[in-house]
């Protein structure tokens, strides 16, 4: 089956750095557009990243264009969330997702097919 384990949430002071990880396994991981989303407590999931296939095509939220970066390594099955001048607002649980299929609306949730269980980031101010 699928499975996508997300790694590197922790505590960090506002201005600082994070880097997540999602390993994914169960697919062929190539074949997927891979995306990162956040939800904080008693808020709707949102949109952060996601990248295309073969890694080519990045797109970004407005609220964290410029401050982070999303990259995949397709040997490795893996795709990142590099969080740069995180800010106390990014404090959510942050969730990796893939898609089967370039998703018509790369913002929407719906689209994406598979799920991990989450890693939670919490900036300090």
């Amino acid at each position: 089956q699928v499975q996508l384990v997300e790694s590197g949430g922790g505590v960090v002071q506002a201005g600082g750095s994070l880097r997540l990880s999602c390993a994914a396994s169960g697919l062929t991981f190539s074949n997927y557009y891979m995306g990162w989303f956040l939800q904080a407590p008693g808020k709707e999931r949102e949109f952060v990243a996601a990248i295309s296939w073969g890694g080519t095509s990045t797109y970004y939220g407005d609220s964290v264009k410029g401050r982070f970066t999303i990259s995949r390594d397709n040997a490795k099955n893996t795709v990142y969330l590099q969080m740069n001048s995180l800010k106390a607002e990014d404090t959510a649980v942050y969730y990796c997702a893939a898609a089967g299929r370039r998703p018509r609306d790369i913002k929407k949730k719906e689209n994406f097919n598979y799920w991990g269980q989450g890693t939670q980031v919490t900036v300090s101010s």
